[in-house]
């Protein structure tokens, strides 16, 4: 089994983690072990470093690629939402430092029978772990009308969604939709010719809305980072990678948020709320890719790199 996946950001996301040698370092999307690699080398016998990922095969893959370093490596395969039980589970109490690298990987999209992609025709899948009871055919054939189009709306920022949602329901009293071909051509149908002829696929947008609502992506990182910024040592870094402007959003409010101290009123000449600043902002404007990058790997192009580090 080959897990290609380039890196995206790899030396400006090692370089952010400010790594030592005998820290503790988490890598919340492990994926092949791309990041986590580069991380580990930079660890001595003292250090520490820990892998998360939900799909079976960036295990295997990871596995293969660490085992020169397995006496500082432990490998934990679960949602990254669940840090504050992993590092329980572990013994772990405070780390050092913790890379997200969020959305779809390259192997997922490029993994036919995985459904990721709206190039090739596959079962009608998008989880990116297999053991997760919701799948991309069940919201496409079960979701009301309604719930289809806030989704397609709301994360895949689609203005076709309502006509979309409809096609979908359409189709799906005749017979159920179970593949993305399928769903590719109902899509088409609902966009009209002019606008299908603008942009990206026609498909792009509806299919990264259904595989956000099957694997929770959106939901789960302001939760992330939160429980993260609690774990790290002072001066530990947060670093995270997105691919879109939704979660580009996520991240950067929630930085901004634990980055404030008082948010009590002007007006108030004492402070009401006692909150405490958690975090100081690295990176005021995002690390973006460099040309040379996006050139070796298209798929860079639209990701951005925020930084952190604890107060």
């Amino acid at each position: 089994m080959s897990f290609e996946h380039l890196s995206v950001l790899l030396n400006e996301s090692i370089e952010n983690l400010s790594i030592k040698p005998d820290g503790i370092y988490v890598d919340g999307t492990m994926g092949g072990a791309g990041h986590s690699i580069e991380i580990v080398k930079k660890l001595n016998e003292e250090g520490l470093f820990i892998g998360i990922d939900q799909d079976e095969n960036a295990h295997i893959a990871a596995r293969e690629r660490l085992t020169a370093y397995k006496d500082r490596v432990r490998l934990v395969r679960d949602n990254f939402s669940n840090i504050k039980e992993i590092l329980r589970d572990l013994g772990i109490a405070k780390i050092n430092g913790i890379l997200l690298d969020l959305g779809v990987s390259s192997h997922q999209l490029d993994e036919v029978d995985r459904g990721f992609s709206y190039m090739k025709d596959a079962p009608l899948d998008m989880r990116m772990d297999n053991r997760n009871p919701l799948n991309a055919e069940i919201i496409v054939n079960t979701y009301k009308e309604e719930d289809l189009e806030r989704i397609i709306k709301d994360y895949g920022e689609e203005k076709w969604a309502k006509r979309i949602a409809s096609f979908i329901v359409k189709h799906r009293e005749e017979r159920d939709i179970t593949t993305t071909g399928e769903l590719v051509e109902i899509i088409k149908m609902a966009i009209p010719a002019g606008a299908r002829r603008e942009g990206p696929h026609p498909a792009k947008r509806t299919f990264q809305a259904i595989r956000i609502e099957v694997n929770r992506e959106l939901e789960i990182i302001e939760e992330t980072i939160r429980g993260a910024a609690e774990l790290l040592e002072v001066g530990g870094r947060i670093c995270v990678i997105t691919f879109h402007s939704l979660e580009d959003r996520i991240v950067k409010n929630t930085f901004k948020e634990l980055n404030q101290s008082c948010v009590c009123p002007p007006q108030f000449p004492i402070c009401r709320c006692s909150k405490v600043k958690v975090l100081n902002i690295v990176t005021r404007k995002p690390i973006l890719p460099t040309d040379e990058e996006i050139e070796i790997n298209p798929r860079a192009r639209s990701a951005k790199l925020r930084v952190a580090s604890k107060v």
